[in-house]
C-alpha cells in the first residue's frame, strides 16, 4: 500500500441511516433489528474481518423539525428517527472484537465536559485504547430544546462553545494527572501520588470545573479526535483540533481543493501536514456487473422517500423545503426568487439542471457511485490521487450491507494496496498514524499540560 487510507465503517443506531425510506423494501426489514445486540455484533466482526479502522457511530440528539413545520414527517418516515444512544453500545462491541475502533458522535450540547470526559476515558480504558470522538456541534433546533436552550446558538458561536468544551476536556485527559502519578504501591499504601494529580481550576464563559479527572490517565488520554465542519469557523476548528475531518465533496476535483485548503489552515495552526486526515463519503451500489449495479441503483431510489430526504434535508439546510415542488427542474428553481443562498448552492452542485429536484434529493444522501467491485476501487483510487486520505463507507441499504462490501470489495481493494491487509499493534492513534498513543506535544491539548499544572501548585500553597 503506498499510503495509508482510513476506512470508517459509517453506521447509525437508528432504523434509516441515510437511505431515507428503505426500511419499507422486505430487504431492508433488517434494519428493523437496530435496537438489538446481536446485528451490531456482526457488523463490528465482519468489518474487522475486512480490517476497517473503525466503527463510526454517528447521531443526532433531536427531530428533524424543520419540514412543514415540525418534526411530523421526520417521525413518521424513521428519518434518524427513534435514535438510540451509540456510546451504550462500545463496550460490547469491543468486548467482540481485538482491533477494531470506535468513533463515538457527542455534541457539545448535550453532556457536560467533566463527565463527557469520564466516559470517554473509561472507554479508552475499556476498549485498549481504541476510541475516537467525533466532535460535533449540532445543527437540529428540537436538540438544542431537549436541553433547554430555546434554539441552536448562532454558528460561529457554537464553534466558540467548542472550543471552551474542548479545552476542559484536553485539562482532565491531558493536565490532570502526571504521567507518573499512578504509583499503586502496596507496601507503600500509596495508589496515586497526590502531588502529581491536580485540580484543573477552569473558568470559561460557560463552564466552571475544578477536578481532578477521576480516571486515572488512559491509553492514549485524548481519544483520536475526528470533526466535520465545512464552514470557515468549522475548518478552523479542524484545522486547530482534529486529527481527522470529513469533507463533502462529490468529486475527486472539489476535493483536491478541500484539501489544499485544509492542509494550509493546518500549517498556520504550526500542525505538521500528515496530522490531519481528510475524509469523503463513500456509499457504492455493488453489482457483480454494472449492468447489476445500475439496476440495483434505480430499485434503491424507487424506495427512497422524498418527503424523509426533504426532512432531512430542511435540517441539514437549516430551512423548510415544504414549498419547493419535488417535480420542477432545477433549472426553473434557479430563476425564482424565493430559493435562499444555501438552497441555490444545493442546486447548483448538481451537474444536471435538466433533472427535477426530487432527482437531485435522490442523489445527494446514499447511493451516490454504483458499479462493480473492480470500478469502486477505481473510484477509489481517483480520491487517493487527489489527496484524500481516507473514506467514511456509508451503507445504502441494511445492516447486512457490510458483509456484501467486505466479501467482495474489499479483496480488490487490498489487492491494489489500497486497504490495509491486517493490523499495527496497538491503540487507534498508533495504527492510523503509526505513532505513540498519546497526541503530538504541540497539540493544543498537549499545551494545555504545564500551564495547569503550575496554576494547580500554585493554588495549593
Amino acid at each position: 500500500m503506498t499510503r495509508r487510507l482510513i476506512y470508517n465503517a459509517f453506521t447509525h443506531v437508528t432504523p434509516n441511516h441515510h437511505s431515507h425510506g428503505y426500511w419499507r423494501h422486505p430487504d431492508g426489514r433488517i434494519q428493523l433489528d437496530y435496537k438489538r445486540l446481536p446485528p451490531w455484533i456482526e457488523l463490528a466482526q465482519t468489518v474487522e474481518r475486512g480490517c476497517f479502522d473503525t466503527v463510526f457511530l454517528a447521531d443526532v440528539v433531536g427531530v428533524y423539525d424543520r419540514f412543514r413545520g415540525g418534526g411530523d414527517t421526520a417521525i413518521r418516515t424513521a428519518m434518524q428517527f427513534p435514535s438510540l444512544d451509540p456510546v451504550s453500545l462500545v463496550s460490547a462491541l469491543a468486548a467482540a472484537t481485538e482491533h477494531v475502533g470506535f468513533a463515538v458522535t457527542s455534541s457539545v450540547i448535550q453532556d457536560h465536559p467533566f463527565d463527557f470526559a469520564r466516559r470517554m476515558s473509561t472507554l479508552d480504558h475499556l476498549t485498549d485504547g481504541r476510541l475516537a470522538w467525533n466532535i460535533v456541534t449540532s445543527y437540529l433546533d428540537n436538540a438544542a430544546r431537549n436541553f433547554g436552550l430555546p434554539a441552536l446558538e448562532e454558528h460561529d458561536e457554537r464553534y466558540r462553545w467548542a472550543g471552551e468544551y474542548v479545552e476542559v476536556a484536553y485539562k482532565l485527559w491531558e493536565a490532570s494527572w502526571e504521567d507518573d502519578a499512578l504509583v499503586a504501591d502496596p507496601v507503600g499504601g500509596t495508589y496515586a501520588d497526590p502531588a502529581k494529580v491536580h485540580k484543573i481550576l477552569h473558568r470559561g464563559p460557560r463552564y466552571a470545573v475544578e477536578g481532578p479527572h477521576l480516571v486515572e490517565p488512559s491509553v492514549q488520554r485524548t481519544p483520536l479526535l475526528f470533526q466535520a465542519g465545512g464552514s470557515e469557523a468549522g475548518r478552523d476548528f479542524a484545522a486547530r483540533h482534529a486529527e481527522a475531518t470529513f469533507i463533502a465533496a462529490r468529486t475527486p476535483e472539489s476535493a483536491a481543493r478541500h484539501v489544499a485548503d485544509l492542509r494550509e489552515r493546518a500549517r498556520r495552526f504550526g500542525r505538521g501536514e500528515d496530522e490531519l486526515k481528510i475524509i469523503v463519503p463513500l456509499a457504492p451500489v455493488i453489482g457483480a456487473t454494472e449492468q447489476e449495479a445500475h439496476a440495483r441503483r434505480r430499485e434503491l431510489r424507487e424506495w427512497l422517500s422524498l418527503d424523509a430526504l426533504q426532512a432531512f434535508w430542511s435540517g441539514n439546510l437549516g430551512v423548510d423545503l415544504s414549498d419547493i415542488d419535488p417535480a420542477r427542474p432545477l433549472s426553473e428553481l434557479l430563476l425564482t426568487n424565493h430559493v435562499r443562498g444555501n438552497v441555490r448552492a444545493f442546486i447548483e452542485a448538481a451537474p444536471d439542471r435538466t433533472v427535477t429536484f426530487a432527482d437531485l434529493l435522490k442523489e445527494t444522501v446514499s447511493a451516490r457511485f454504483a458499479g462493480t467491485p473492480e470500478q469502486i476501487a477505481d473510484e477509489v483510487q481517483r480520491y487517493a490521487d487527489a489527496g484524500v486520505d481516507g473514506f467514511n463507507v456509508v451503507p445504502v441499504t441494511t445492516l447486512g450491507w457490510w458483509r456484501e462490501f467486505v466479501d467482495h470489495v474489499v479483496p480488490v481493494l487490498q489487492k491494489r494496496g489500497l486497504m490495509q491487509t491486517g493490523y499495527a499493534p496497538g491503540s487507534l492513534r498508533q495504527k492510523i498514524y503509526g505513532r505513540g498513543p498519546t497526541l503530538p506535544d504541540h497539540h493544543p491539548a498537549r499545551q494545555l499540560r504545564e500551564p495547569v499544572r503550575r496554576a494547580a501548585r500554585a493554588a495549593a500553597r
